[in-house]
């Protein structure tokens, strides 16, 4: 059985991938940060079945906040069954809360309101408030417009009131934001970002994407489109279970550089592509934090470039330290998790600095993918066919030469294929708007190096 102990703490490592050696007078260091988390008693991530008795007796580690935030708005009734599924997919959620997590549930139209358990602080879970919660569930009803800021704004109140160390929300919306304006969203994502994570979901297909992706996006979660309400309840059981796996909250990816090196990008590009460059805090001189949300038993990919001084053969440095860095508690300092090195080496080898690193390459193929089909759909949208079919064309090609089989079959219901590794396409005259919709929200999602 698995130890939730707090000595039993996942464990980070750092590996670098890079081709570290440059033509005399190059400045560009390009490398593939890997960090990953193992034994932080999670179980691969997924928590302890809701059904062990035993359960409250195997945690004494961090602790979870988690607000579920549950469009209400008007069109939730329409067709009737997506207010019911809705309504059976929080149920779900608060089944698979572990006993000791804290909760709350959100009813969200133009206002937030409170559902559970409505004192304005969170509940506890055990087999008593699980069971109230979801009896509240049964109050929930369609009407009114829809204002996700304050929905926002209010979990982030409500998890500010509770003593935990992971914060997360889910968002579930059925709709366009249009009873707020798009500064008024963007001010309650800034005001949370740092304070919870955050899950978002649109459901059926009367939802605008960039507005579910810049949620989960500003708030370092994941975002994906549930077309069959139906299919609610597998996906708030799934986004849950990861919530329950999150061990470590608010790691930070440190970069330090010496003299007269810079920063030029971070991202995260496994496993999915996420900018981080401009959410850089400093850290001191030369260094500067870039935020990764929580982990539990997990590994992702990250992109670093490095502007570096020119010099000449025979030099060489270190282009950049990375560090893993917890936030240290009150008066207390941070925890260097784990370390890794970017060096730059500069030779007169031909092979040597032709010689593109593979995680380099592929991941900088995966950036230009996401890119592609973004590019693309706009391109269809603004009756641009010809640069729609040579965006489209270009990620097919992309998408075929990684073995990201997942992208290029969503991709093959936007466009006829005629040869996938040309990227020779032809649009589809008709298109499902729950198949664009699907391939927009999951464009970001890349598949690791073939080995």
């Amino acid at each position: 059985m698995a130890n939730f102990s707090k000595s039993n703490a996942p464990r980070f490592s750092v590996d670098v991938y890079q081709n570290e050696y440059l033509p005399e007078g190059a400045r560009e260091v390009n490398a593939i940060v890997t960090v990953t988390s193992t034994g932080g008693g999670t179980t691969g991530g997924m928590p302890l079945p809701v059904t062990d008795p035993a359960r409250a007796t195997l945690h004494d580690g961090p602790e979870a906040g988690v607000v579920i935030m549950v469009d209400c708005s008007g069109s939730m009734d329409y067709p009737p069954t997506k207010m019911r599924n809705a309504r059976d997919a929080t149920a779900a959620a608060i089944d698979t809360l572990r006993d000791g997590v804290a909760f709350a549930v959100v009813a969200g139209t133009h206002v937030a309101k409170e559902v559970y358990p409505g004192n304005g602080a969170l509940a506890t879970a055990d087999a008593g408030t699980r069971a109230e919660a979801k009896d509240a569930l049964r109050g929930l009803s369609a009407g009114g417009g829809t204002a996700i800021g304050t929905w926002l704004t209010l979990a982030d109140r409500l998890l500010g009131s509770a003593d935990v160390a992971i914060r997360h929300g889910i968002v579930l919306t059925d709709g366009r934001n249009e009873h707020e304006e798009p500064e008024e969203l963007r001010a309650a994502l800034d005001a949370c970002a740092g304070r919870f994570t955050c899950d978002a979901r649109g459901v059926g297909t009367d939802w605008e994407v960039k507005e579910v992706t810049g949620i989960a996006s500003a708030l370092l979660g994941t975002a994906d489109i549930v077309a069959d309400p139906g299919g609610l309840a597998e996906d708030f059981t799934q986004m849950m279970e990861s919530a329950m796996g999150k061990e470590v909250a608010d790691v930070a990816l440190r970069l330090w550089t010496p003299l007269g090196s810079e920063i030029k990008f971070v991202k995260q590009v496994a496993p999915a592509v996420e900018e981080l460059t401009g959410r850089r805090t400093e850290a001191g001189p030369r260094a500067g934090d870039y935020p990764t949300g929580s982990w539990g038993d997990e590994s992702r990919d990250y992109h670093v470039c490095v502007e570096v001084p020119s010099a000449e053969v025979g030099q060489e440095m270190l282009a950049a330290r990375v560090s893993l860095i917890l936030p240290a508690p009150e008066g207390g300092t941070p925890q260097t998790l784990s370390q890794g090195l970017i060096r730059a080496v500069w030779t007169d080898d031909m092979v040597a600095t032709t010689s593109i690193n593979p995680q380099v390459a592929h991941y900088t193929g995966q950036a230009e993918l996401a890119q592609a089909i973004q590019a693309g759909l706009d391109m269809r949208k603004s009756g641009d066919e010809a640069g729609a079919t040579a965006k489209l064309g270009r990620a097919v090609q992309l998408a075929n030469e990684s073995g990201n089989a997942d992208t290029a079959k969503l991709l093959s219901k936007v466009v006829d294929v005629v040869d996938a590794a040309a990227g020779t396409v032809r649009l589809k005259a008709k298109v499902a708007e729950a198949d664009e919709m699907t391939l927009e929200t999951r464009s970001t999602k890349t598949v690791r190096v073939k080995k």
